[in-house]
């Protein structure tokens, strides 16, 4: 009677929990096996953990100025890498800009992979009139530069955090949208969606039940490499004058700052510039790692 109400014998549960242990062994395993996998894998580990807990670990009020300390060099006074025009501590503002693009990355992939997947899954499998006008769409976006079509429609929205977002989820929800459409084309034919089809079981079953649990992989490392490229795109927007708007630190708005003075304090863009660089690499390298083990198709090489 115990074992009824818990709905699985004692041997079936301990076999489920010990084979998700050993999948978890294995994937670390894999990781600590590829060299770029773990430089990207650490990377992004310190990338979450500013993030996070920047409010804590920064030493400085980010928006704190003191005109008698400005343009200090690195390792002058307490400031590990010196100060900027209005004498503020650029570690912390580095720090507190890592919060900034955390959120950009991470909620723009969430926005625009939903709205991109379940577009990519209504024209992939319905096919018809609604398949042609939202490919078409995807078309025409895609004509254009995405950095282009964010500054566009950030120009008619305004700046700010907020609309930054929304310009980046509007832009980008096309990849995922061509990417999952192209996926289902494929599993809509294979012989287990055809039974489901010719047994009578609901469309809406079979598209959460059979299709969706084969789409999180592809949409997976999709969102892995596009987290890069939404954090570059914010900065470069920023950096432009029409994202994150001062003085809230943003890496895009301290670059814009300190090229005034490149020639007289070259830290003013060097560790902004560098952030987004090993945090983009991270992303890139870890990314690359996850497509090598999850993508079916590459294992056999």
């Amino acid at each position: 009677m115990a074992q009824a109400e818990t709905g699985m014998h004692p041997v079936l549960r301990g076999e489920t929990a010990a084979k998700k242990k050993s999948r978890v062994v294995h994937f670390a395993r894999l990781l600590v096996k590829s060299p770029t996998g773990m430089i990207g894998f650490l990377i992004l580990l310190g990338f979450v953990f500013f993030g996070v807990a920047g409010e804590w670990v920064s030493p400085y009020d980010p928006n704190h100025t003191e005109f008698s300390k400005k343009f200090l060099p690195p390792m002058t006074d307490g400031h590990l890498l010196g100060t900027d025009q209005l004498g503020r501590d650029m570690l912390s503002r580095i720090i507190h800009g890592t919060q900034i693009s955390l959120i950009i990355g991470v909620t723009t992939v969430l926005f625009a992979g939903t709205i991109g997947t379940i577009i990519g899954i209504i024209t992939g499998y319905f096919r018809g009139w609604i398949d042609t006008v939202l490919m078409r769409i995807v078309d025409v976006q895609l004509s254009f530069p995405f950095i282009l079509l964010v500054l566009i429609i950030n120009a008619v929205i305004g700046a700010g955090l907020r609309n930054i977002i929304i310009s980046l989820v509007i832009a980008g929800w096309v990849v995922y949208a061509r990417v999952v459409r192209s996926e289902v084309l494929v599993l809509r034919e294979k012989e287990f969606i055809l039974s489901c089809v010719s047994t009578g079981v609901p469309r809406w079953e079979i598209i959460l039940k059979h299709i969706l649990p084969n789409l999180l992989t592809p949409i997976i490392i999709l969102s892995s490499l596009q987290i890069a490229t939404f954090i570059i795109a914010e900065a470069s927007i920023s950096f432009l004058g029409f994202g994150v708007q001062p003085p809230q630190p943003a890496w895009g708005n301290m670059l814009s700052e300190g090229k005034n003075y490149i020639f007289s304090s070259w830290w003013l863009i060097t560790f902004p510039g560098l952030a987004i660089v090993f945090v983009s690499l991270g992303v890139n390298f870890f990314g690359d790692w996850l497509r090598d083990v999850l993508d079916p198709q590459l294992k056999g090489k």
